[in-house]
């Protein structure tokens, strides 16, 4: 897997995540599979959950912060313990039993978590507290006073609810860094009873979901079907609006990073586009190249003028 071809590749592959390893074996991994040292994640998952991890691959990786930031998963709560990760991987602080509830009565109490709330993460988490990350001060045995973080919850709805084990199946749709364990230990404490994750499936991530997912390959032979589903950067950036580059003056001034004049009908309305900023007007535009790629992306310096923020093919 070393020709040139494949050196210079440039885009996204969706890696359905197993069980049991993180986000980074998973580019880890990748990389020696594939003999590419220029691959990033998408959203870090925790070893337990399974689901979309998207990786950029070569010059992709510039373009990660410019995907769609929404995620959905679909997860089971478990009702009656506390733990010290807020998932059933930790140790158990204290159990009980919970009250008699129908889905009815756990939509209504699920409701009060949709919107933007204030959230406090685990203590297993990767948020930085005075310069370290919390989980590495939490395998220490500190215990921490995390400030809150704002999050989203756009749509939170019952899948399924077990009275007899406690259990809840949910489907959540929400903003970048939230946690779904926290959501369940949140619960738990509404309900006076204590909560924690049982097991977690991300179905969506930066725009991608379960159906554009591969198998994480094991051999460079398992690869291939990756290199042949690997997904053009100017797809998965649908949801920007894009400017064309007319001819070869303007390809030249775009890559020698010179702001461009432009009037507001040359920039085109995004294919998909995603609420961004609590509207529809993304503050980003999608260049594109003489040949249908993905020449870099823009920010309006004033409505007439476009500078430059990331360059392909730089001169």
């Amino acid at each position: 897997m070393q020709n040139s071809e494949e050196k210079n590749i440039f885009g996204f592959v969706i890696i359905d995540k197993p069980r049991g390893i993180t986000s980074h074996d998973c580019v880890y991994k990748l990389r020696k599979i594939l003999g590419l040292k220029r691959i990033g994640h998408g959203g870090t998952l925790d070893p337990d959950v399974t689901g979309v991890l998207p990786l950029a691959l070569g010059q992709a990786t510039r373009l990660l912060r410019f995907l769609p930031g929404e995620k959905t998963y679909r997860g089971v709560i478990q009702l009656g313990k506390n733990t010290t990760t807020d998932d059933l991987s930790g140790n158990t602080l204290s159990s009980h039993s919970w009250p008699e509830l129908n889905t009815t009565s756990l939509q209504k109490i699920l409701n009060q978590f949709i919107g933007e709330i204030q959230q406090k993460p685990p203590q297993i988490s990767s948020v930085h507290f005075k310069g370290e990350r919390a989980y590495q001060r939490a395998r220490r045995g500190e215990v921490m006073n995390l400030p809150f973080k704002t999050i989203t919850i756009h749509e939170l709805k019952i899948l399924q609810w077990s009275q007899a084990q406690g259990q809840l199946e949910i489907d959540i749709r929400c903003s970048s860094g939230t946690y779904i364990r926290a959501l369940a230990r949140d619960l738990g404490n509404k309900l006076n009873c204590g909560g924690c994750l049982a097991r977690l499936r991300r179905t969506e991530a930066l725009g991608f979901n379960e159906k554009d997912a591969h198998p994480l390959p094991n051999s460079p032979s398992d690869a291939i079907n990756l290199y042949k589903n690997v997904l053009k950067p100017i797809s998965a950036l649908s949801h920007l609006p894009r400017l064309r580059l007319k001819n070869l003056n303007e390809l030249k001034l775009w890559r020698t990073g010179s702001e461009i004049a432009i009037c507001e009908k040359q920039i085109e309305c995004a294919p998909n586009p995603k609420i961004m900023n609590g509207d529809n007007v993304s503050p980003e535009v999608l260049v594109i190249d003489l040949d249908e790629e993905v020449a870099g992306i823009a920010i309006h310096k004033n409505k007439l003028v476009l500078q430059p923020k990331v360059v392909f093919n730089a001169n």
